[in-house]
């Protein structure tokens, strides 16, 4: 199994269960990875057989950005069923992070694995 990544991608939206958190765009970092087979890819030198990382990024953004969420749990799904539908991702990990969440911790979020590696 390959994996194509993306690492930290960072973006603003609104997301909590308290009402202040539906007034403020917080951050949110996504770290994602994507079973692929590089070496099919790497063989035809073609770029219509890989995943895109950047529409992958962009489509993330799009979901994202413009919208009200309460759960990150919720948002996490919503994203793999997002990569599954429209990326055809067979297996994918997401580790969905609100950082500045708990003052005391670096970071605090889900982390959830989806799909099978064929």
């Amino acid at each position: 199994m390959d994996i194509v990544y993306i690492r930290d991608l960072r973006i603003d939206t609104f997301i909590g269960i308290y009402d202040w958190e539906q007034q403020v765009r917080q951050t949110l970092s996504i770290d994602l990875e994507m079973a692929t087979d590089v070496a099919a890819t790497a063989a035809a030198n073609e770029f219509s057989t890989t995943l895109d990382y950047k529409a992958i990024s962009d489509r993330l953004l799009e979901l994202i950005e413009n919208q009200h969420f309460e759960l990150l749990e919720s948002l996490a799904e919503q994203i793999a069923q997002l990569l599954q539908d429209e990326f055809k991702v067979g297996w994918l990990r997401l580790r969905l992070g609100k950082p500045g969440a708990v003052p005391a911790a670096a970071d605090v979020g889900v982390l959830i694995e989806r799909g099978s590696v064929s």
